[in-house]
């Protein structure tokens, strides 16, 4: 796929993410309020799309509770601007070993294995357009950790969300997940074309150097639509680097806590100094409504979160 400079993207703001990084800095919201507001507020700084997790309000752990994506989606639906939700789907296929001699003494605090059908439970009661894909297993980060899907679970979760008029955002973190989610466009599990979020330099898929970057870009069909994102220091630096090869841009608390180093940022401060990167490039931004027309979205909103 030959790479050509978007000159109009849409930013994804992606609000607060599963990770320890509540106790890390107390601008990462919790409870479905704070989310909401989070989410709100970046989409007026210019985010067209919003991504969500939520959390325990308590603890700030990552939970899967039907119940807080269902105030979470109520507040953000019925706020005074427009966005397009994008629930996570990727809680539920979490796998803890034991140590390296006794792998099968599971550890149960950070194992959370439920099937497809519970998985998107949340999905089905709020009717996002969007939720993701995470299209394969990985070692994330150190330790006894895998992030796990199997060729099975998401060929199963990617036929209930099509059935359900989601449009999956495939979350790519190697070039393995890219040939796995062609397969499933092929077997008319996934419709074509297909929406990409790459996702780089996460320990221990993709790291996020630029020819890694434009191989994973290269590996990306033709007429799909794709966005990409890195941690840390190196967040703003991809808001360019996708822009310049063709593809949109995340930015957010999940993935970067810090506007500029030891300054903790929020979600809208990291969407406008996104903004003024791709305005200094010539870059455009896109509405939720041209997102939608782009993608083929359809908002719908459940009678009882009105």
């Amino acid at each position: 796929m030959p790479l050509k400079m978007r000159r109009k993207v849409f930013i994804t703001a992606a609000i607060t993410g599963a990770g320890a990084t509540q106790d890390k800095s107390r601008l990462v919201p919790r409870s479905p309020q704070e989310i909401a507001e989070a989410a709100i507020a970046a989409a007026k700084a210019g985010a067209a799309v919003v991504h969500c997790h939520v959390r325990d309000p308590e603890t700030g752990a990552a939970v899967r509770d039907v119940e807080l994506y269902r105030d979470l989606t109520r507040r953000i639906r019925n706020a005074d601007v427009d966005v397009v939700l994008n629930l996570t789907a990727g809680i539920g296929g979490d796998l803890t070993f034991g140590d390296a001699e006794t792998p099968m003494d599971l550890d149960a605090s950070g194992t959370d294995m439920i099937g497809a059908t519970e998985r998107l439970a949340h999905i089905r009661a709020c009717l996002p357009e969007v939720c993701t894909l995470d299209c394969g297993s990985m070692n994330f980060g150190d330790g006894d950790y895998v992030m796990t899907n199997t060729t099975n679970m998401l060929r199963a979760m990617g036929r209930q969300m099509t059935e359900l008029g989601v449009k999956p955002e495939i979350e790519a973190f190697d070039t393995g997940h890219l040939w796995f989610a062609t397969q499933l466009v092929k077997e008319g599990i996934l419709a074509d074309p297909a929406l990409v979020q790459l996702c780089m330099g996460i320990p221990w898929g993709a790291p996020n150097d630029l020819l890694t970057l434009l191989s994973m870009v290269q590996n990306v069909p033709a007429g799909w639509t794709w966005s990409a994102f890195s941690l840390g220091r190196d967040q703003m630096p991809y808001v360019a680097a996708a822009a310049l090869a063709g593809g949109n841009v995340r930015v957010g608390l999940e993935d970067n806590i810090y506007l500029e180093r030891g300054v903790l940022a929020t979600n809208a401060q990291l969407v406008e100094k996104a903004v003024g990167i791709l305005d200094r490039m010539g870059v455009g931004l896109m509405g939720p409504d041209e997102v939608r027309a782009e993608l083929g979205l359809v908002k719908r909103v459940p009678e009882d979160l009105a």
